[in-house]
């Protein structure tokens, strides 16, 4: 079995994280794995978990009645998947599908909201993460809008 402390500790979204810390993440995560076409989260469900991703690519899609599903962004290893295990109504968004077969660290999001509750410092370096993940796909999405339109 696959060291989850270490592998917590490689990712880039938490590379830089105390020793300490990366150590109480451990009893909130799992490894798991999706085939291809395998959704991670359906739009609509209950937000509950949030994904980094370590192999493979996800589709993140929107369902257009009348057109069928729209890829918004597709993420690879390194990237994150889900946010709204965050914020309440803790809802998903949008369909989160494996476009090629998937290996995450997923991470049940009620445990990691009491972790980061109980440990303020924890809840800071974690939410300043997301923030910057954020960010990046905000621009990311500026991008894309610039091209649709000067192409």
């Amino acid at each position: 079995m696959e060291n989850l402390e270490r592998l917590l500790q490689q990712h880039d979204f938490l590379k830089g994280l105390e020793e300490a810390q990366t150590a109480k993440l451990v009893s909130c995560v799992k490894n798991v794995r999706f085939a291809p076409g395998a959704f991670l989260m359906r739009e609509g469900d209950a937000a509950s978990t949030f994904y980094l991703l370590r192999v493979g690519r996800v589709a993140l899609e929107v369902d257009v009645p009348g057109s069928g599903p729209v890829v918004m962004e597709s993420v690879e290893p390194g990237d994150i998947v889900g946010f709204s295990w965050l914020f309440p109504p803790h809802r998903v968004h949008l369909d989160a599908r494996a476009v090629e077969h998937v290996v995450a660290l997923s991470f049940d999001g009620a445990c990691l909201r009491g972790k980061m509750e109980a440990d303020h410092d924890l809840g800071f370096a974690l939410t300043r993460r997301l923030l910057a993940e954020t960010y990046k796909r905000l621009q990311r999405v500026r991008l894309q809008r610039l091209d649709v339109y000067t192409g």
